[in-house]
C-alpha cells in the first residue's frame, strides 16, 4: 500500500494546449508530482524539456507503460477519438485516470472505462471544468436546495467562434472519427452542467446546419435542440461554432416556479439576472479568466480545481468531483442528439 501521504504522481499523454495545462499546474502542486511527459509529436520534447528539466519524454503511451517510470494517475489530453482506449490501457496497467472532456465518442466506449474501473480497482475521473465556476455551482447549490421550485423552461446558449484559425489542414480537428462533433469537442462540458444541475433529458428533436465550415470540418457548425427535462419542464439548446471572429456568449437561462435567473458572458462567467422569491443574491467569487489560445479562447480555466479534486481523492481526502459515470451520461446525451443527424 502506497504512502498517502506521499505526492500523487502523474504522466501526462497529450501534451498539446490542454495537455501542457495540466503539466504546468502538476509541477506547480504541493501534493503533486510530475512524472513523465507522453506525446507523438517528437518535435515538442526540446520545449517541454526546457519548461519541465528532468521529466522524462515517451513518444507513445505503449513506450511509456512498458519502460516509463512509476505514477499514479495518468491523464489523457489526446484527440477525442483516443480518449477512451488510453484510458483503459492505464487503468489496466494500475493507475488511475483523468481524462479530459469527452471521455469517448460512443456511450459503449464510455461504459467500458466504467466498467474497467471497477475491475481493477481504480478511479476514472472526466475533466467538466465549468463545475469549478462560482456561478454553476452557486445554480447548482439553489436548484438542490428547492429554491427554484418546478422547473419550467431551460434555455441553453453556446455561441462561439472556430474558424479556419482553430480547424486547420491536416489536424484531427474537425474529422469525425477523432473529434466527433462540434457538441463533443466544444460544448461537452455545458452538456454536462446541463445534466447535472437539471438532470436527465428526453423527447430529444433537432436541426443541424453547416454555415461556415464545409470544407473545414465533417459535421455540423450549428444546432438547435429541443427537449424535455426528465424531472419536468422542457428546455432548447442552441450552438454555434460559426460566430464570426470571436466568440459571442455561452448562456443558461432558466424560467422557474419561484422566479427566474441568466448566468451569460462570453463563458458563462456570470450571474446578469436572478429574481428568486424570498432571496437574496450572494456576492460569488470571482470566475477563472478563459482559457487562452492565441486567436480563439474556450472556457473558463479551472483546471487548478480539478488537479486538487484528483490529488485529494487519490489521498483519500475527498471524492471524485466529476466520475466516469457521469461522464458516460453526458457521451450518452450527445449521442442521443446526434442521432438524429
Amino acid at each position: 500500500m502506497r504512502n498517502l501521504s506521499l505526492p500523487v504522481r502523474f504522466a501526462i499523454c497529450g501534451v498539446g494546449h490542454i495537455g501542457r495545462r495540466h503539466a504546468t499546474l502538476v509541477a506547480r502542486h504541493h501534493g503533486a508530482e510530475l512524472a513523465a511527459l507522453i506525446d507523438v509529436r517528437s518535435d515538442l520534447q526540446p520545449s517541454l524539456a526546457a519548461e519541465f528539466p528532468d521529466v522524462p519524454f515517451f513518444a507513445s503511451l505503449e513506450e511509456y507503460l512498458q519502460n516509463g517510470p512509476a505514477a499514479d494517475v495518468l491523464t489523457v489530453a489526446t484527440p477525442n477519438g483516443l480518449h477512451a482506449r488510453q484510458a483503459m490501457a492505464g487503468l489496466h496497467h494500475g493507475l488511475h485516470v483523468v481524462i479530459e472532456k469527452p471521455i469517448a465518442l460512443h456511450s459503449a466506449d464510455a461504459e467500458a472505462i466504467v466498467q474497467t474501473a471497477r475491475q481493477t480497482g481504480r478511479l476514472a475521473f472526466g475533466v467538466m471544468q465549468n463545475r469549478y465556476s462560482p456561478p454553476a455551482a452557486w445554480l447548482k447549490q439553489i436548484v438542490d436546495e428547492g429554491r427554484l421550485g418546478q422547473v419550467f423552461l431551460v434555455q441553453l446558449n453556446c455561441f462561439w467562434n472556430r474558424d479556419a484559425r482553430y480547424y486547420q489542414p491536416g489536424g484531427w480537428k474537425g474529422t469525425q472519427a477523432l473529434d466527433g462533433g462540434t457538441l463533443f469537442t466544444q460544448f461537452s462540458h455545458f452538456v454536462d452542467l446541463l445534466y447535472w444541475v437539471f438532470g436527465d433529458i428526453t423527447n430529444i428533436s433537432a436541426r443541424f446546419r453547416d454555415f461556415t465550415h464545409e470544407g473545414l470540418t465533417e459535421f455540423e457548425d450549428s444546432g438547435l435542440v429541443t427537449f424535455d427535462l426528465a424531472r419536468g419542464g422542457s428546455g432548447t439548446l442552441s450552438y454555434s461554432t460559426a460566430v464570426w471572429d470571436r466568440n459571442l456568449e455561452s448562456s443558461l437561462t432558466v424560467v422557474a416556479e419561484r422566479g427566474s435567473l441568466r448566468i451569460a458572458g462570453q463563458y458563462m462567467d456570470k450571474v446578469e439576472y436572478c429574481h428568486l422569491q424570498d432571496y437574496q443574491m450572494p456576492v460569488l467569487p470571482p470566475t477563472s479568466p478563459a482559457n487562452d489560445y492565441g486567436p480563439f479562447q474556450g472556457s473558463a480555466a479551472n483546471h487548478v480545481q480539478v488537479i486538487e479534486n484528483v490529488v485529494e481523492t487519490v489521498q483519500q481526502r475527498s471524492h471524485a468531483t466529476t466520475n466516469a459515470l457521469e461522464g458516460l451520461k453526458v457521451v450518452e446525451i450527445i449521442e442521443r442528439i446526434y442521432a438524429l443527424r
